[in-house]
Parts: C-alpha cells; sequence; structure tokens
C-alpha cells in the first residue's frame, strides 16, 4: 500500500511540479517577480478544488450499496486503468520530458502580454495544472482503496519526493534524470493498472454483470490459518499482502481476471514495442 500510494501520487504531483517551477523560472527570467503571486494563488485554489472532488467522490461513493457498490467500484477501477494506461502512453512517446512540459508553458506565456488578462490566464493555467492532477489522483486512490487500500505515508512521501525532484530541477543543476524516473515508475504503473483491470473484473463478476465462465483457475488462500500465520502466497500472508497492496494479486482468480491481466500486459507491450520501434526509425 505505502509503495503504490508513493508511485501515484509522485508522478501526479510532479507533473504539476514541473508546470509550477517551469512558470517560477519563466517570471524570473523575465523579471517579472510581481506575478508569482499569482501562481501561489493558483496553487491553493487548485489544492482547495481537488480536496472538495475528493470530498464529492466519497459522499457520491458512499451512496451506494450491495450490487450497486460492487458495479460502481468495479467501474472506477477499470476507469482508472484506462487513465493510468493514458498517462503511461503518452509517457513512453516522450523522449525527453520535462523539454515537452517546458516547450508546452512556455508557449502559452510567451503569447500572452503582461497585463490583468495574463494575470488571470495565468491564474487559470497553474489552478488547472494543481486540479487536474488532483482529481486523476482521487480517482486513482478510489480504485486503489476499493482493491487494496491506500496509505497516508506513503501518499505523503510521494508528494514530498515529488516536489523535491520539481525543486531540484529547475532551482538546481538540472541534472535531475527524469526520463529514468518516469521509466521506473512507468513500469509500477504497468504492473498497477493491470492489477486495477482484473480487479475491476473481479467486481463486476460479483456483481453479476459478467459471467465467471471458470471462477476460480487455482486457490492458494486456504480457509484456516497454519499455525496461526497465512501462508506467505495467501493474500493476507508476507507476499501475498504485498503484491496484493502494491498490483492488485488476487489468490484464487477467476479464468477471465487471469486473461484480462495477462492481455492487458500483452497489449501495453505491444504497444511500447511499436512506439520503440518508430523512435528508432525516426533517429
Amino acid at each position: 500500500m505505502v509503495l503504490t500510494s508513493f508511485i501515484i501520487t509522485s508522478r501526479e504531483t510532479l507533473e504539476a511540479a514541473l508546470v509550477i517551477g517551469i512558470v517560477l523560472a519563466y517570471l524570473t527570467r523575465t523579471n517579472n517577480y510581481q506575478y508569482k503571486k499569482t501562481v501561489y494563488y493558483g496553487i491553493v485554489f487548485g489544492i482547495i478544488l481537488s480536496i472538495l472532488a475528493a470530498v464529492v467522490f466519497t459522499l457520491f461513493a458512499g451512496g451506494f450499496e450491495g450490487r450497486a457498490e460492487e458495479i460502481f467500484e468495479g467501474s472506477t477501477m477499470l476507469f482508472a486503468a484506462v487513465l493510468l494506461t493514458t498517462m503511461i502512453l503518452w509517457m513512453m512517446k516522450q523522449k525527453h520530458i520535462a523539454r515537452e512540459i517546458e516547450a508546452k508553458v512556455a508557449n502559452h506565456l510567451e503569447k500572452a502580454n503582461f497585463n490583468k488578462t495574463y494575470a488571470y490566464g495565468l491564474f487559470v493555467l497553474i489552478t488547472l495544472a494543481v486540479l487536474r492532477e488532483g482529481v486523476e489522483t482521487v480517482i486513482f486512490f478510489g480504485a486503489i482503496n476499493y482493491s487494496s487500500g491506500i496509505s497516508f505515508i506513503g501518499a505523503t512521501l510521494g508528494v514530498i519526493t515529488a516536489i523535491a525532484i520539481g525543486y531540484l530541477f529547475f532551482v538546481g543543476t538540472r541534472k535531475v534524470n527524469l526520463k529514468k524516473f518516469f521509466n521506473i515508475t512507468s513500469i509500477m504503473l504497468i504492473l498497477i493498472a493491470a492489477g486495477l483491470v482484473a480487479h475491476g473484473i473481479h467486481e463486476l463478476q460479483e456483481a453479476a454483470v459478467i459471467p465467471y465462465v471458470v471462477k476460480e483457475v487455482w486457490d492458494i488462500n486456504p480457509a484456516v490459518t497454519i499455525g496461526g500465520s497465512y501462508p506467505a502466497l495467501h493474500e493476507k500472508g508476507l507476499i501475498g499482502s504485498f503484491f496484493k497492496g502494491l498490483f492488485g494479486y488476487n489468490g484464487n482468480p477467476s479464468l477471465l481476471e487471469v486473461l484480462f491481466y495477462i492481455s492487458y500486459l500483452g497489449i501495453i507491450f505491444a504497444i511500447y514495442r511499436k512506439i520503440e520501434s518508430k523512435s528508432s526509425v525516426k533517429a
């Protein structure tokens, strides 16, 4: 749970931190320090809206019971997996992630005139950057919470790490290897997304939305403990609980859960190979 929460918040926070860092650096280079407070207002407002989104999501999700709850949880997991997948694929296509973000933000800023209209646009830009990452985090955490639970410590460490990386990259020497960081976390996110897909299918099967076909391909979750403790590969065992918290591991999956999990990984791998081959041709 700790590592999963850490990966999610670090990835989501880092992109917002990079956008904010680029804007602040641009304002410093152009001696427009008076607009920095607009950036700070945008950060605060974006965080407030993200918190409101979390409250609304929690209240909305809490209104479901029984079969409706299972359908909502399953749908949330699948939707979160789709969001994660689009983010992963976008990252795969970026060879110079920081340069891409910087070019996008700089282009927006350079077209604007420094006046009240510009200040308003800057405020909206920062607010949306924070809000977008905040809303995605709420959805991801909602899905992960249904499957394995979330960790406040891991989430907090992820936010702190992302802010530190953003600070070091734009205020420091710019020697932070963002590409390597994104590559490593992309692999982790692919496995997390695959787990969400499988668990989403599981919830929809529980709600009788889709058939089981084969209810259990294997079962390493004995009903009773052995010697007062669970076997290592049990969902509550030493290894099983770790993989359940990180990748949505299931000790007694249905046939469709296994097939969707393997198919998702296969499709992502095929897309990755295609992206890499295109990059090699261009190079």
